[in-house]
């Protein structure tokens, strides 16, 4: 390990990195990862349309991180006065504009134009084509540019996607790897240039299944019976509303257009969903999603009706029992047990969950080749980016065998490797990571 540390050192060391732009630094990811590169450049310069919303970006960054010696690292200044000046001295160009490629192309034509031919170009795109995104560009912006993907808040999340272009150097993308993992504590992961990369396909597909299954069974059983318990710390739906409705429109959409996997339906968007974003609904930060508050109240969305109830009066028809026996045994640390009490549990709310569980890992295990080069790769981005249990932590904790028939039960195609191992006598661990506790994923709740 300390010789692998030292080649990421010398990596990192090999070229200076003391300036990095922001262009888009009022959004939430642009201030969040501003916030990020102060912590490990002397000089970040924060750029929007206007400066005044470049110093909203900036104090937003020192809320975040919760530190005011932050300002002392960072100048503001909006695109048309300060651009040129600030492109001029950067050796990092960090791109946080929304995912529209209208709003990207045309800036990306100025920062080729006015970038020194050295600096890196990095967009936190969640999952638009690296290779598109650069196509017009000039040969030294290709050479490169890449993507340096952070999920939100970055200050918190260290999961951090690295997808390179066909035509990115590749001292720039060993460079840009050693910086990110030393000098921001990052869990780098490399990832092909495929729609939403790896942690977004495979993270979204399973909650737009979700908001999918909301519509027939109710947002409240849905939360009830995906919950923390099946390997995520925040419920499926309450993270969409973190995220956003139309963050998570942009991903899914285009998923659904670019993609044709086994399970493409479930990655298109609900009708009840693009009906309530056509009408402002965007979740947290429009006060309404699949929850909302009124008069203090925590409120329910119904998805039928596009109304808000109050939260406990959505009736139930599931028997929850199981779920509180699985977080009885994950509680006392017995999660081969409270896996195997879930694989076991009757009941429709069991099976629903079953379900949902079998596409997670059925699907991980399935975009290995496409999205990233092994499963370990889509485990460390599962676990690091969105914080649930990574796939092959569920096969390994109730063995390969329960894993395919899980899978099977679920009238899915169990995939190749994990059909092989339940068949071995010894099957190999999946999971191999030096430092994640795989235990921290298995929440009592």
């Amino acid at each position: 390990m300390t010789g692998q540390t030292n080649d990421l050192r010398a990596i990192a060391d090999s070229r200076p990195l003391k300036h990095v732009v922001v262009i888009g630094a009022n959004g939430t990811m642009g201030y969040g990862s501003g916030g990020l590169f102060t912590q490990a450049v002397p000089k970040v310069t924060f750029l929007a349309r206007t400066r005044a919303k470049a110093e909203e970006g900036v104090a937003a960054a020192v809320k975040q991180v919760r530190s005011s010696s932050l300002a002392s690292r960072t100048e503001v200044g909006d695109y048309d006065r300060d651009m040129e000046k600030a492109l001029a001295d950067a050796d990092l160009v960090f791109e946080a504009l929304s995912e529209d490629l209208t709003i990207k192309t045309p800036m990306f034509e100025r920062i080729d134009a006015l970038r020194r031919p050295d600096s890196i170009v990095a967009t936190v795109t969640s999952g638009l084509s690296i290779n598109g995104l650069c196509a017009d560009r000039s040969e030294s912006f290709r050479r490169n540019f890449l993507g340096l993907h952070f999920f939100n808040p970055p200050n918190v999340i260290v999961g951090t996607e690295l997808v390179p272009g066909r035509e990115t150097d590749p001292a720039v993308v060993e460079f840009v790897n050693a910086f990110a993992r030393l000098r921001l504590g990052r869990e780098m992961v490399r990832t092909h240039d495929t729609p939403a990369f790896a942690g977004n396909r495979v993270g979204f597909k399973v909650l737009n299944e979700v908001a999918q299954l909301a519509e027939r069974i109710g947002v409240e059983n849905v939360e009830r019976i995906i919950g923390p318990y099946t390997g995520r710390a925040l419920t499926p739906l309450a993270t969409i509303d973190l995220v956003g409705w139309d963050v998570h429109r942009a991903i899914v959409d285009n998923v659904y257009a670019n993609t044709d996997d086994e399970v493409h339906d479930t990655l298109k968007l609900p009708d009840y969903m693009a009906r309530l974003i056509a009408g402002g609904v965007l979740g947290d930060k429009s006060g309404r999603g699949f929850f909302a508050k009124e008069g203090g109240r925590r409120m329910v969305l119904d998805p039928a009706t596009g109304d808000y109830r109050p939260a406990g009066d959505e009736d139930s028809r599931f028997d929850l029992s199981s779920v509180h026996g699985v977080a009885r045994l994950f509680a006392q640390g017995r999660y081969r047990a409270g896996l195997h009490a879930f694989l076991d549990a009757p009941g429709e709310a069991a099976q629903i969950a079953r379900k949902v569980m079998a596409g997670y890992i059925a699907y991980s295990f399935e975009r290995v080749g496409e999205v990233a080069e092994s499963i370990n790769d889509i485990d460390r981005i599962m676990g690091a980016g969105f914080n649930w249990a990574p796939p092959s932590v569920l096969v390994d904790t109730m063995g390969p065998a329960r894993a395919a028939e899980l899978v099977h039960g679920a009238g899915l195609a169990v995939p190749a490797v994990i059909e092989s191992a339940a068949r071995a006598a010894k099957p190999e661990r999946f999971f191999v990571h030096p430092t994640m506790n795989p235990g921290r994923f298995f929440v009592a709740a």
